[in-house]
């Protein structure tokens, strides 16, 4: 994708729903249920828990029950969420000079792995091939 001007938060929903759709089905099986959703910024209520000064430090975030810690027996609530933050997304863009479909799909990618109870250390390794 070409863009002239900078892409907006329908242009990074697809992105993400490409990204999506080349899962391998198993995986992608388990996500099923899971809202993505693309924000412009986190709130400052997210700032906060997360203990970030700036809103372009965080390009995405899972929130829900990953499913190492989910059992049937659970109440339900809220459907589990995958956050992607377009700014933050778009100035790391800018900043490195990546595909911008691949940097959403490594930031979608990540949070998933969240979803399946990896820590940000685990993906890491998986990332570095450890």
């Amino acid at each position: 994708m070409r863009f002239s001007t900078p892409p907006g938060l329908d242009d990074l929903v697809e992105m993400a729903e490409h990204a999506l759709a080349a899962i391998p089905a198993p995986l992608r099986d388990l996500v099923r249920g899971t809202a993505i959703l693309v924000e412009d910024v986190p709130d400052d209520e997210t700032l906060r828990e997360m203990g970030l000064e700036s809103p372009w430090e965080l390009t995405g975030l899972y929130q829900g029950v990953p499913l190492t810690a989910k059992s049937v027996g659970d109440i339900p609530r809220e459907p589990d969420r995958i956050l992607l933050y377009r700014e933050p997304i778009l100035l790391e863009w800018i900043e490195t000079g990546e595909d911008l479909f691949r940097l959403v799909r490594n930031v979608l990618v990540h949070e998933i792995g969240h979803h399946f109870g990896l820590s940000d250390e685990d993906i890491a390794r998986l990332e570095d091939g450890d």
